[in-house]
């Protein structure tokens, strides 16, 4: 058994995933609270959505997935910029493509995360093919918290 290590508990970064919705805006909340408590850098991940279907057809998917991940960034910059004096985090924002299990885990690997955090599927169709949170869980990779 080795001894102590000074400076190494906790999580150094925690990776929330956000798509806009409730929960996942919940999630990055609750990811705040522990990065500050625990003086971890928050990441904040935006998964584009890779729709090859909808681009065949003429939709113009791109430029509305980065207006979706622009969006969240200045919602997240506003929010960060209204609690600044009271509770100070480190945090970025980052943006991945693919599906959101597939950029979730690209994000936490690449960014060598700790631990991660997703909102609750509020999807009625996870519940036969299984959501985020839970294949994040199965893959048994890191600590994943779950936020109603």
């Amino acid at each position: 058994m080795s001894g102590f290590e000074r400076g190494t508990d906790g999580p150094k970064v925690i990776v929330a995933g956000v798509d806009g919705s409730a929960s996942s805006l919940r999630a990055a909340a609750y990811a705040a609270g522990l990065a500050r408590r625990q003086n971890a850098l928050l990441a904040l991940v935006y998964v584009q959505p890779v729709l090859a279907a909808g681009a065949a057809m003429g939709a113009p998917v791109a430029g509305a997935t980065e207006e979706i991940a622009e969006g969240l960034a200045a919602e997240i910059r506003e929010s960060a910029e209204r609690v600044e004096e009271v509770f100070r985090v480190r945090w970025e924002f980052h943006t991945f493509r693919g599906d959101a299990y597939a950029g979730l885990v690209s994000a936490a690997d690449e960014l060598k995360a700790d631990a991660v955090v997703v909102g609750a599927s509020e999807s009625a169709g996870h519940r036969f093919v299984g959501s985020v949170a839970v294949r994040l869980v199965k893959a048994g990779r890191w600590p994943v918290t779950v936020v109603p």
